[in-house]
């Protein structure tokens, strides 16, 4: 498959947050919120417990500023680019920042490194450094990728492989 820059691509994948909610549901959490946040801080009102009823609206404020700030990290997303010249990385930020690495696929090696709290850390490996990507997949997802992608670094470097004992033929 060619490029828009006439470069066989080997490998072309955006990687993008998970997004549980949309606006349609947030705007039904919020409406939900902040009729129960009205009701009982009225509630609390009208049993002489005026002051109450400005900490529900905090409530609603701050639980309103949470998901913004949730859904603006979620506009963050990363391009994973294989080309014949090199394996691109692009980490698109919410601000509009691009984040450009650049690989020879020769030399590139796709790993799961350590033992995070969400599982093993998808990394790139070139000569000593390590550039770590996709934090916001899951960890099986993180393991399917990395599996595509060294098939994808193994076409590229023209089907050469490492035989395991598994891949090896039977001796005759």
């Amino acid at each position: 498959m060619a490029g828009a820059d006439g470069k066989t691509l080997y490998f072309d994948a955006v990687l993008h947050p998970h997004a549980s909610l949309g606006r349609r549901g947030f705007l039904a959490l919020m409406l939900f919120v902040s009729i129960v946040s009205l009701t009982v801080g009225l509630a609390f009102f009208l049993m002489g417990a005026w002051p109450v009823i400005g900490f529900f609206g905090l409530d609603v404020l701050l639980i309103y500023i949470a998901f913004r700030v949730s859904f603006r990290r979620a506009r963050l997303y990363e391009t994973v680019k294989l080309s014949d010249s090199e394996l691109a990385i692009r980490r698109h930020l919410p601000n509009g920042r691009i984040v450009k690495w650049t690989f020879q696929p020769y030399w590139a090696r796709v790993e799961l490194i350590g033992k995070a709290i969400g599982g093993p850390l998808l990394a790139i490996r070139s000569h000593g450094k390590y550039l770590v990507f996709g934090n916001f997949l899951t960890t099986d997802e993180r393991s399917e990728f990395a599996g595509a992608l060294r098939e994808a670094l193994d076409l590229h470097r023209g089907g050469h492989h490492f035989v395991t004992a598994r891949d090896a033929p039977e001796p005759t």
